[in-house]
């Protein structure tokens, strides 16, 4: 009878994935709009300027660190406890909770990297209407308004940002269900007690009555006391089949933030949609809740795989986040006195000198936990990087070779395929670093094995790939297959890791293996022994060249509510409700520091992980899921990956060439040319589409696609410097064109080109047949060097851009300097030792800078001060080589083997001075209709001192 459900499972899984995937297109009957989530329909139609809450002034204690002060919900009595605080670095945080809940809220931990340091705050005034609290830097100052409660935060006379300004505060209090047997008596006995008190404190005292409404034993009777409408969903809710027993009741948290000033936000992903945020008066709100959308539409706010709770507010004057700490169900809704306002009606206004200021309103709601918001008051772009860094981490320091090209699809058949698509790069000279393997490489899709007939030999695989220094990724979900006969199950379900259903019983659902558990990486005790089993003695066939894959870790159940897990499965104490959002972080935590133990702590891991949330950038890579072959997917994929930089996740990129579907020989190529200047560069395909490894579609094709992916290759020494400095950091590594240019507003809605750090400019064709892109040049006073002309273009203009199927405009910054390495091998660590060309662009001062950063590429020795790191500069026709960091150790074999100018004058001579102070003249070449001067091996070492003068 086994063998009869091991054969029929895998005919089940196929056609609960054609039911899901219906006909290539996502069906949102699937997925709740906000109408059907009960706790978003009852916080929705609170209508705004009619809060119920009011601060109780009296009730106020300010310490060194923080100001604590009760609010009351005058419909109700229920008062909750607000906690304020000012944080090092120009940060306000903002607690508020019920001051006593019948049992504890959830409080998301682990996200936050410690908690953070705090600065004194000060009390400037204070009266009947409210108190004035200073935040020390530049005058700035919180003041809260009693009646009803609001809180604003100024500069000077400016409003930055505004809280419950609106009135769309909303707290469910937990309480008890008025139809159950327990609540009746209980409420007996407490109105019997609460009369004999009242009768004996009356007599005693005639302030009783006061200090029985400030008594908060009182908040349950008051409530009581209230006749609560109860709505459909408050106690119980269903969805299709699926039904949601809501054991604690209504728990929703909302609050609502004006933004005066500011027309343009961002971030808040995954969502497939523009960079800059739209309104959403007329639909749904934003939806954040990880969700395995099988093949997503473009351009709505539904939600995705992943969650970064996390909005960027700008103007020419600044920019400011709001970091929502909540891992519940969260919808954002966005609106503005601008929206809808065409430029001739803007221009209107200002004609008729209109005195409406634009704003922008944000209200999150979450469907329980408590409201904890961080409020970044930047001033600039990269203060409020560094503000959400210092709250969340930075992105993790990638292995050197993660960066350059991987090569997967659902599935590579067995050994030899590996070997014949390995031997293929090597054959059409396309270099890449990683081949994957996904769900099929296992035994009956038990992760941490491999198929005894296709796989038998892994580690003689493994080998293969190590001879070439070349690596693998293997798939590990977090769906474990329920099968006595299966390690790893076993283990879990005896030591009793399951998430829980709401009977007590291992929660149990369908996914690829068919009747799978799911592991409670809630519990730190999971994650150690989920880490423990990526040990080399554990992972049978594992190597030190294998890395990991964590997919359909929303988590992805096929025949749970809208594909995901019950909101009333429990973690311990917590519904699943609670933490849903985190799952995935947790399941790419504890995956990432498997493979840091299993090297004794010495390698960087590389994780690629499909569920996020905020501080997932400490654990590895992201991608933008089951895209589709088609140009808009193409198209998206830049916005996608730009949001997730905005929120701390630099390592994103997009299946190159599209999941589902196959794409024609334009797209694809076009798709390489974009995935190539994109920060995690890898082609993935469905099983049911027709091959498409790069050399399938044409000796043409195939010279296009090698040029794409080694012109990526030549920029991997500036990839892996971008992503070092995010590291230190937090700047995001791909930007949009504002993070660099603040101040034009040209660029504030841009998303069909993007910045590589500071100093590269990309916008690909994404336009299927195109003749030519228009790309914006910023900076008024700048200049733009073509890559690969050497072309020189002003900044601060549209300029048209003829292309031919060979074209990828890319754009270096005049003032810059960028190390490549021109020689292309079959992966990036067989270029190690190469030598560097450095391309110096000068700007109209006929100045430029850059860095140049090595080290091992793959150890964490990069801590212990292993490294080269030097700033080149070039100034009064001197270009010099200093170091950034004299007490770090490390020596490269690597040289300066040619200088590339652009922007340069002939000089008569040019001469080298080395660290021990000999000179040597230089060859060099000088093309005078580009301006382009080319020293020719000049064969200084990478790490030591040096200059060259031009004369």
């Amino acid at each position: 009878m086994a063998s009869f459900t091991e054969r029929m499972a895998p005919v089940l899984l196929l056609w609960l994935a054609v039911c899901l995937s219906g006909t290539w297109a996502v069906d949102r009957g699937n997925f709740k709009t906000c109408d059907q989530s009960a706790f978003c329909k009852r916080q929705r139609a609170l209508k705004p300027g009619e809060s119920p809450y009011r601060a109780l002034l009296e009730t106020m204690e300010l310490t060194n660190t923080r100001l604590t002060l009760q609010l009351i919900n005058d419909n109700n009595k229920v008062r909750l406890l607000l906690e304020l605080y000012r944080l090092q670095g120009n940060i306000t945080r903002v607690k508020i909770n019920e001051l006593k809940p019948l049992k504890p809220r959830y409080e998301v931990p682990d996200v936050l990297i410690r908690e953070p340091p705090t600065e004194p705050l000060s009390l400037l005034s204070q009266d009947e209407n409210g108190v004035v609290l200073s935040l020390g830097a530049e005058s700035q100052r919180v003041i809260v308004s009693a009646r009803p409660f609001r809180l604003d935060i100024m500069e000077g006379r400016e409003v930055l940002m505004s809280l419950n300004s609106r009135g769309l505060l909303a707290f469910e209090h937990l309480r008890m269900r008025k139809d159950t047997f327990s609540y009746k008596v209980t409420s007996t006995v407490a109105s019997v007690w609460d009369n004999i008190k009242r009768v004996f404190s009356s007599q005693a005292d005639p302030e009783a009555e006061k200090k029985e409404e400030a008594d908060p034993a009182n908040q349950a009777e008051a409530a009581k006391e209230e006749e609560e409408k109860v709505e459909d969903g408050m106690w119980e809710e269903t969805f299709k089949s699926h039904s949601d027993s809501k054991p604690n009741g209504p728990s929703a948290v909302s609050l609502d933030f004006s933004l005066p000033g500011v027309e343009h936000v961002y971030g808040i992903p995954e969502h497939a949609d523009t960079l800059r945020l739209k309104t959403t008066d007329n639909g749904d709100p934003y939806r954040l809740y990880n969700l395995d959308v099988f093949q997503y539409e473009l351009y709505n706010p539904m939600a995705l795989y992943g969650a970064v709770p996390v909005m960027l507010a700008h103007n020419a004057q600044r920019t400011t986040g709001i970091f929502w700490l909540n891992a519940a169900e969260t919808w954002v809704d966005i609106s503005s006195n601008t929206a809808g306002k065409t430029v001739f009606g803007k221009m209107l206004d200002y004609v008729q000198g209109s005195s409406e200021t634009p704003q922008t309103d944000v209200r999150w709601i979450s469907e329980s936990g408590i409201i904890d918001v961080f409020i970044m008051l930047g001033p600039t772009p990269k203060d409020v990087f560094s503000q959400y860094a210092s709250l969340t981490g930075t992105q993790s320091f990638p292995p050197l070779a993660s960066l350059g090209y991987h090569q997967c699809r659902w599935n590579y058949n067995d050994q030899e395929d590996v070997q014949s698509v390995d031997a293929g790069f090597d054959e059409h000279d396309i270099p890449y670093d990683f081949i994957w393997l996904d769900i099929e490489h296992t035994d009956g899709k038990r992760y941490f094995t491999w198929d005894p007939h296709k796989f038998a030999t892994p580690k003689e695989m493994l080998q293969g790939l190590v001879d070439k220094k070349r690596k693998m990724v293997a798939i590990v979900d977090p769906h474990i297959k329920v099968d006595s006969n299966y390690k790893i199950h076993n283990e879990i379900r005896s030591r009793g890791f399951y998430i829980k259903n709401k009977d007590g019983g291992d929660y149990e659902g369908w996914c690829w293996p068919g009747s799978a558990g799911y592991p409670d990486f809630t519990r730190a005790d999971m994650r150690s022994w989920w880490a423990s089993m990526f040990a080399y003695d554990q992972y049978e066939g594992s190597m030190e060249n294998l890395y990991t894959w964590n997919d359909m870790n929303e988590p992805s159940v096929f025949n749970g509510p809208e594909v995901t897990m019950h909101k009333d499965a429990m973690h311990g104490a917590w519904e699943h409700r609670d933490v849903h959002n985190l799952y995935g972080f947790y399941v790419q935590m504890a995956t990432a520091e498997g493979l840091i133990q299993r090297s004794g702590g010495v390698e960087r891991p590389f994780v690629l992980t499909r569920a996020f949330f905020a501080g997932s950038q400490r654990f590895g890579a992201v991608w933008t899921g089951d895209n589709a072959a088609e140009w808009d997917h193409l198209k998206i994929s830049i916005p996608m990956c730009l949001s997730l930089g905005l929120v701390g996740i630099s390592f994103c990129g997009a299946d190159v060439g599209g999941f589902f579907k196959s794409p024609s020989t334009e797209l694809l190529v076009r798709w390489y040319q974009t995935g190539a200047y994109q920060p995690f560069f890898r082609a993935h395909a469905h099983l049911d589409t027709p091959r498409r490894e790069p050399w399938l579609f044409g000796p043409e094709n195939t010279a296009l696609i090698r040029e794409a992916v080694r012109q990526r290759y030549t920029f991997m020494p500036y990839w892996y410097q971008q992503f070092y400095l995010a590291h230190r950091t937090g700047q995001p590594v791909m930007r949009p064109l504002w993070v660099e240019y603040p101040q034009d507003p040209a660029t504030f809605a841009l998303d069909d080109e993007f910045l590589i750090g500071r100093d590269l400019l990309v916008h690909p064709v994404t336009e299927e047949g195109a003749r030519g892109v228009t790309a914006y040049l910023p900076g008024k006073d700048e200049v733009w060097f073509d890559i690969h002309t050497f072309q020189k273009h002003n900044g601060a203009q549209n300029l048209y851009i003829p292309v031919t199927m060979s074209s990828i405009p890319v754009f270096q910054r005049g003032g810059s300097i960028i190390p490549r390495k021109m020689r292309v091998r079959r992966s990036s660590s067989c270029m190690e030792h190469d030598p560097y060309t450095l391309y110096v662009a000068l700007n109209p001062q006929r100045t430029a800078e850059g860095e140049l950063y090595i080290d091992d590429g793959h150890t964490f020795n990069y801590e212990k001060k292993e490294f080269i790191h030097r700033r080149l500069s070039f100034a009064n026709n001197v270009l010099s080589s200093v170091n950034l960091a004299p007490d770090a150790q490390f020596t490269t074999g690597s040289w300066i083997e040619r200088i590339v100018i652009l922007g340069a004058s002939k000089p008569s001579k040019v001469t080298l001075k080395a660290a021990d102070g000999q000179e040597s003249q230089i060859e060099f070449e000088f093309d005078a209709s580009m301006s382009v001067l080319t020293l020719r091996k000049p064969g200084m070492n990478s790490g030591a001192d040096w200059t060259v003068t031009l004369q």
